[in-house]
């Protein structure tokens, strides 16, 4: 009797710590919450919401619901989704489509939220926001080029030996910059800069389609892709084990890190549209912030939030450069890791000097080419048990959102540049004739939608032995 007794209490003691395991306290959720909400929350992000306030106006509400979807919704739904899938990355996760594609489409994606685009503006941000209204209009190419080469010669400094340095000044950094952003949004909700003023452009008529798409610009969607990894691996580190354990505090971690994040994109936006009496309205949003800070905090305010807004840039920067540099490092084993981190933060370097507006004018047509194809494989991620992993599915679903979105991305390309491309005419004129909401920049969401119903009941009815499927069951 002694023995079953302590039998009894040993599987009473480990159900026990099961039921301790899984059932995690609201700090632990709150603690990958913040977590999550710091991976996110960059200083260029800042700019976005800013800008769509001045240009929104009178239509801000509609402008934010759209820019809070894909802003804030997305990355939420792209971090489950790779907690849902199980994949170990994300170009494990895009080999249901094809191995090759996989590489494509994660290289892709890597130098958008990396060298391209997003690591360039964390220097051009910095500048904006922190130095160029200290200097005159003639000078401001001098000085960015100036700026820029310190402020990258100090990423490629710290990405070379990447320590736990970084990681310490982020966590500092972090609470501080929006503790200073908090205090200007509350003075800016108490004492607002004026009245806010009609709408302009695009806001006037589709200002919710336009604050959708201008979500875009934050890449958060593309950047929870690589990282749900990482919010997987901090809560198995919590003693989750189960898949289901995993998604359930997946949802609720992401879940506080976008309310904090939609929060903040919200009092931004109410601050740009609440501007325009007192400040012009800006190519981007980063003026909008220093000038705020200013009319608010005089000089000292300027300074202070350029000197936060400077160092969480760095961080982010040289996190970016480091991904980046792993990445291409697994995938090109011949190049160094050191040689990579050079060659990534010279060519950041030096599409940081086009500006921070044409940053942003040429990541557009990128995004409108990338972005479906990101939002296409997180729905076909969570529908995927129903047609067994099929990769014909994948491939098929995938195949198509490319043909449109590519022509998307394109025609943002002449638009940007101004320059017509004859030749796409007659199949730009084909999907505006027929495919819903194509001049919503969403054409590409019913064929997707139709090819996964049609493929994916095909593959219902017979068998698949695909190695996706055995990948992924």
């Amino acid at each position: 009797m002694i023995f079953l007794s302590d039998i009894l209490h040993i599987a009473k003691t480990n159900h026990l710590r099961r039921k301790l395991i899984v059932k995690l306290s609201f700090s632990s959720y709150a603690a990958v919450g913040v977590m999550l909400f710091a991976l996110f929350f960059g200083a260029g992000n800042l700019i976005f919401p800013a800008s769509l306030g001045q240009n929104a106006g009178t239509n801000l509400w509609p402008a934010a619901i759209g820019f809070l979807i894909t802003g804030v919704g997305l990355p939420l739904l792209g971090i489950i989704a790779m907690s849902f899938s199980g994949s170990r990355n994300l170009q494990e996760l895009a080999t249901r489509v094809h191995p090759v594609y996989a590489v494509f489409f994660t290289s892709l994606l890597y130098l958008t939220i990396g060298p391209f685009f997003a690591s360039p503006r964390t220097g051009t941000v910095a500048f904006e926001v922190g130095f160029s209204s200290f200097v005159s209009e003639s000078s401001q190419q001098l000085w960015l080029f100036i700026f820029t080469l310190v402020f990258f010669a100090i990423v490629l400094f710290f990405s070379l030996k990447p320590g736990k340095l970084v990681d310490t000044v982020g966590k500092m950094l972090a609470p501080g910059l929006v503790a200073l952003i908090a205090i200007l949004l509350v003075t800016a909700f108490v004492s607002p800069m004026g009245e806010i003023q009609a709408p302009q452009d695009s806001y006037s008529s589709g200002a919710f389609v336009t604050g959708f798409l201008e979500g875009y610009n934050t890449m958060d969607a593309l950047a929870s892709l690589v990282f749900g990894i990482i919010v997987i691996n901090a809560i198995r580190s919590m003693g989750v084990t189960s898949k289901t354990d995993i998604l359930k505090t997946t949802i609720k971690a992401g879940s506080i890190a976008v309310l904090l994040l939609g929060s903040i994109y919200v009092g931004i936006a109410y601050l740009g549209a609440t501007s325009t009496q007192v400040l012009p309205i800006f190519d981007n949003g980063g003026p909008v912030l220093s000038g705020a800070a200013s009319h608010y905090f005089g000089t000292f305010g300027s300074v202070l939030l350029a000197v936060a807004i400077t160092l969480a840039c760095l961080t982010t920067a040289i996190g970016l450069t480091v991904a980046n540099a792993q990445y291409f490092n697994t995938l090109f084993p011949k190049f160094s890791y050191k040689s990579l981190v050079v060659f990534f933060a010279t060519i950041t370097f030096v599409i940081a000097n086009f500006g921070l507006t044409n940053i942003i004018t040429y990541s557009i047509p990128v995004l409108m080419f990338l972005y479906p194809l990101a939002i296409v494989l997180m729905i076909l991620t969570f529908v995927s048990p129903l047609f067994k992993h099929s990769r014909v599915v994948y491939g098929s679903t995938i195949a198509v959102t490319f043909l449109i979105s590519i022509f998307d991305g394109l025609k943002s390309l002449s638009k940007s540049i101004g320059v017509e491309f004859a030749w796409m005419q007659p199949i730009v004129d084909f999907f505006e004739n027929t495919l819903p909401l194509y001049d919503q920049g969403l054409g590409w969401l019913l064929p997707a939608v139709v090819v996964i119903v049609v493929t994916g009941v095909i593959s219902r009815l017979q068998p698949d032995k695909s190695p996706a499927a055995q990948q992924a069951s």
